[in-house]
């Protein structure tokens, strides 16, 4: 076989190996795209699950401090605008993605004592069947589930990054209080986690397009990266 002849062979072996790779990288890059899209689709599902307990909550909170007020008596539309301190922050922090869903998370967990401290409060300031106390209740174990539902997100999209512990350690809650603090302390609470609930409501509706479209971005960018 002559030099011409093995010169042509070695173009046509190249031409058929050039082809060959371009359907791989094809077939990788779609088998990649289809499977960021399943993954999309599912951090998708799993905001919006997350979004529609989130509103749940919210209109529960609504409807807990149209009850409050209803139970305290007197001057229950004042109890509201008076300043407590010690009482979570209502808005979201952090910069990232991952940070703010982290806030949000911590924010839900910081709420539960205070809660609690409500509940105990009003169960010395009201009946025994009392409709608040069964709405303290559920708020309460909402804002659990709501927690665990965000640690879940999180885990999903950071798998790598553990969930920070409040930098501020244990709760904070107030100390003994006479019975117009309680009322105003539980009112204060209450509006506040209305209004944490409304900010979360918005942020996770920001958080789809920047988290869950950002992925299929993402994934695909890799693959096509490793494989050049």
């Amino acid at each position: 076989m002559n030099g011409h002849v093995k010169s042509m062979y070695f173009q046509q072996f190249m031409e058929l190996a050039t082809t060959l790779l371009s359907v791989l990288l094809l077939m990788a890059v779609d088998s990649t795209r289809t499977v960021a899209a399943s993954r999309n689709q599912q951090c998708g599902n799993s905001l919006q699950q997350t979004l529609k307990l989130t509103r749940l909550a919210q209109k529960e909170s609504v409807d807990l401090i149209k009850t409050y007020k209803a139970s305290q008596g007197q001057m229950s539309e004042l109890f509201c605008k008076v300043s407590v301190n010690n009482v979570p922050d209502p808005n979201i922090s952090g910069l990232e993605p991952s940070e703010r869903i982290v806030s949000i998370y911590t924010h839900l967990q910081a709420f539960i004592p205070h809660f609690k401290r409500v509940y105990e409060q009003q169960t010395d300031l009201q009946l025994p069947m009392s409709p608040l106390l069964a709405e303290l209740i559920v708020v309460s174990a909402r804002s659990r589930n709501l927690a665990a539902l965000m640690n879940s997100f999180y885990q999903s999209l950071f798998p790598n990054l553990p969930v920070p512990e409040p930098a501020g350690g244990a709760t904070a809650l107030p100390p003994p209080q006479n019975v117009f603090q309680q009322k105003v302390y539980g009112c204060v609470v209450l509006k506040t986690y209305k209004e944490f609930l409304s900010n979360v409501s918005r942020e996770l509706r920001n958080l789809k397009s920047k988290v869950c479209r950002r992925r299929i971005q993402i994934n695909t960018q890799s693959v096509s990266n490793h494989i050049f």
